[in-house]
């Protein structure tokens, strides 16, 4: 066996400080029932060395396989995920004055950002033994387990809305995935998917509820700091915010680089939602340390339709910690971005990374990005249908 050289040294609740062995399977808290974050050993290694490593080594996230959990080469599961490019926007009428990039993420394997959490997660649950997998998802997610479990040659089952689009439910049939499809939100999918699977004996990957996808979606932010350097880096990056684990995983790649000498500064981070289900926005909106399930959840975005997200403590300590903030779009707009972004960049991307261009102007508008600033959008989806 070759070893990946991961520095993954225990899991650790940020809730409560209880640490949990990482070579043993994890999902939350066993003391609190909050998330379990992978914690790795830095203090003796060099961040200039392994940054100029970096261009020898492939362009995919496993680049980055020191800060990864996956011990073990033969254990990852990959379909060539990661390092998707950044593109310049130029200069746009809504805001003539700021640096307007995007990365895209639509180009990744099954066509969203998923695919980065998925293969840590199967990777690393393959690695300690897991045979089955589920998952309650508003759509993307359940397309990455069911195409990472068939690579893994692993079963799964996972849990829709009966309102995902049929694309999606297609798209997880064929790569081989058990379809449960349920009445309402994500939330219900959850409920549901916990009930159903208690005696199943399958692998739980919801959102938060196990320590990896994070680590996947960490990378988003290595690759940021590694396609841009330090120097270069975003003033603010602006996120289309459902569970929010992508800019948890950003903020702890920031904090990561930042102890390795390898930041000066991180970004702001911005969560942008759909102003007919924004429960972080309202949290951020009224000081609170944790979102609450907003009331009859509905917009056009299904990645985003996410009520009540888990652990929102943790996406909200990481706009507070960057000095970004959160606001609310409406559809109208979001859709008016779909075809903006398509019409005037020639970038295909779905209602929910779309959302972050509807959020340009008044970001502008409020102060919150300033003239001359570089502001990156993240687009973590293709608005093509899947398969």
């Amino acid at each position: 066996m070759t070893s990946t050289g991961s520095r993954l040294d225990h899991l650790e609740c940020p809730e409560c400080r209880t640490t949990v062995p990482a070579d043993r399977l994890a999902t939350t808290c066993p003391t609190c029932g909050h998330a379990l974050f992978a914690v790795y050993r830095t203090s003796d290694w060099s961040v200039v060395d392994w940054r100029a490593s970096l261009r020898e080594r492939p362009a995919t996230l496993w680049r980055y396989r020191e800060l990864l959990p996956v011990r073990e080469s033969s254990s990852i599961v990959s379909l060539g995920e990661g390092f998707s490019p950044v593109l310049s926007l130029g200069a746009i009428p809504e805001a003539p004055t700021i640096d307007l990039w995007l990365k895209d993420d639509g180009g990744l394997p099954t066509g969203s950002f998923k695919a980065r959490g998925m293969t840590a997660a199967v990777s690393r649950a393959r690695e300690l033994g897991v045979r089955a997998f589920f998952v309650p998802s508003a759509g993307n997610a359940a397309v990455a387990l069911a195409a990472y479990a068939a690579r893994a040659a692993r079963s799964a089952r996972v849990y829709l809305p009966e309102s995902t689009p049929a694309p999606m439910v297609g798209a997880c049939r064929r790569y081989g995935a058990t379809v449960v499809q349920v009445p309402g939100t994500i939330r219900e999918a959850g409920v549901a998917a916990r009930a159903a699977e208690a005696s199943q004996g399958a692998f739980d990957l919801s959102t938060l509820r196990e320590p990896y996808r994070a680590e996947g979606k960490k990378t988003m932010g290595l690759e940021i700091w590694e396609q841009f350097g330090d120097d270069r880096m975003p003033d603010a990056i602006v996120y289309p915010t459902g569970g929010g684990t992508g800019l948890i995983g950003m903020f702890r790649a920031f904090a990561q680089l930042r102890e390795l000498g390898g930041l000066e500064r991180p970004p702001r981070l911005y969560a942008v939602q759909p102003d007919g289900c924004a429960p972080v926005v309202k949290a951020w909106n009224d000081g609170a340390a944790r979102a609450e399930p907003f009331p009859d959840p509905h917009t056009i975005a299904p990645g985003l339709l996410v009520p009540a997200p888990f652990s929102s403590e943790r996406v909200l300590e990481a706009l507070r910690g960057t000095g970004g903030g959160a606001l609310a779009v409406p559809d109208a707009e979001i859709s008016r971005a779909v075809e903006r972004l398509a019409s005037r960049h020639g970038i295909s991307a779905s209602p929910e990374g779309a959302a972050t261009y509807a959020a340009v102007r008044p970001l502008v508008e409020r102060g919150w990005v300033r003239d001359g600033e570089r502001v990156l959008l993240y687009n973590t989806g293709s608005g093509i249908p899947f398969l």
